[in-house]
């Protein structure tokens, strides 16, 4: 049925004067109009009292993380690919066809912390992963994953705060501590994290660190039944712990060395564990972690037994979006989730702008000795 219904008779209206098109053609204009400034506030062009993904981008590229051509964070990192084997168990909890099929495809990259694509592994507090699934079915499971277990704030609004007070002040190259003081005061979450940072342990390799997906998400199973969950990548590999003097000695390049050491002798592997929310486990706070006690099923197994540089990689064109999801899988109402998405966008699109206009090769040239 058409959206607007044009009767005519014989050139004029029933009440006998000629049929004017003014009126109609002021309608589409006002929903032209309405639809236009729709696109507007949400690309931030206006309503400018809200947050806007360019605003967080804008931020971290204040701290010092500007490369053309790079990710705005976790810039330096390596591509991998291989294979998820889910367990028998994993169809009680989702739907997704990853979870049905014997064997599925897997692209992704392993990465540091910070915005430097030329930074030192071996002063990088976090270490992620990003994966992409690709079931038989043209559906896609994307996440990306970190060390940390929670985050340091619970909302944009605040970690927007948080990045701010990060930017270096132009008269010390460093960032002022008093806005950093002020952030801990603001958010007691933020002295949580501190602590984990200083007491997890700095494992000698990717393949022996532990990643989290942070943020909780909702798992529907054939039967309808829904669980929030949250999951982790367990590392199958012995974990050795590096102390200071071992992190010195160990170069700024030694993750990459070693694992490329390691898939030399055959695949790098993983366990899926899935923690299922208890009644008054915080769902949509991603500051809270969920208490160690809480259910957990093994859901299958990763398998990386290749990597390449990134600059080369496939994974380099890829925008790990969190909220790329297969059916019987999706997000929470966590507002640190949503954010993540459209900031991981706007940071895909600018530096797919930064190639193609050839920014990217002169920063390069420039970082050269």
């Amino acid at each position: 049925m058409p959206l607007f219904k044009f009767t005519r008779h014989g050139g004029q209206a029933r009440g006998g004067q000629p049929h004017s098109p003014l009126p109609w053609i002021a309608l589409i204009a006002l929903i032209l109009g309405a639809v236009a400034l729709g696109f507007a506030w949400l690309a931030g062009w206006i309503g400018r009292d809200r947050l806007t993904a360019q605003d967080f981008t804008d931020a971290i590229e204040a701290t010092g993380a500007n490369h053309p051509g790079f990710r705005r964070a976790h810039s330096k990192g390596v591509c991998v690919s291989g294979w998820f084997e889910p367990s028998a168990q994993a169809t009680q909890l989702s739907r997704a066809h990853v979870f049905a099929q014997s064997r599925v495809p897997v692209l992704g990259r392993l990465s540091i912390g910070g915005g430097n694509p030329h930074g030192a592994d071996n002063s990088a507090r976090v270490r992620s992963i990003a994966l992409q699934l690709s079931s038989d079915d043209g559906q896609q499971w994307r996440m990306a994953m970190n060390s940390f277990p929670f985050l340091a704030v619970a909302t944009p609004e605040a970690f927007y705060e948080q990045t701010r007070a990060q930017i270096p002040d132009p008269a010390t190259g460093k960032p002022d501590p008093a806005k950093l003081a002020a952030i801990q005061e603001k958010y007691p979450s933020v002295r949580a994290f501190q602590q984990w940072a200083k007491t997890a342990p700095w494992t000698d390799s990717w393949a022996s660190t532990e990643f989290n997906s942070v943020n909780s998400f909702w798992f529907t199973n054939a039967q309808g039944q829904r669980r929030a969950v949250r999951w982790r990548w367990q590392p199958q590999a012995a974990v050795h712990e590096l102390d200071a003097a071992s992190r010195e000695q160990a170069g700024v390049d030694f993750l990459s060395q070693d694992l490329q050491q390691r898939l030399a002798q055959g695949p790098v592997r993983w366990n899926l564990l899935v923690t299922l929310a208890g009644p008054q486990d915080a769902i949509n706070d991603s500051s809270v972690p969920w208490p160690a006690e809480r259910e957990q099923i093994a859901a299958g197994v990763l398998n990386i037994d290749q990597m390449q540089p990134q600059e080369q990689g496939s994974c380099n064109d890829l925008n790990f979006d969190p909220l790329i999801l297969p059916e019987g899988i999706a997000g929470s109402d966590d507002p640190i989730l949503a954010a993540r998405s459209a900031v991981y966008s706007q940071s895909f699109n600018r530096r797919e702008r930064e190639r193609a206009t050839g920014a990217a090769a002169r920063d390069n040239a420039q970082e050269q000795p």
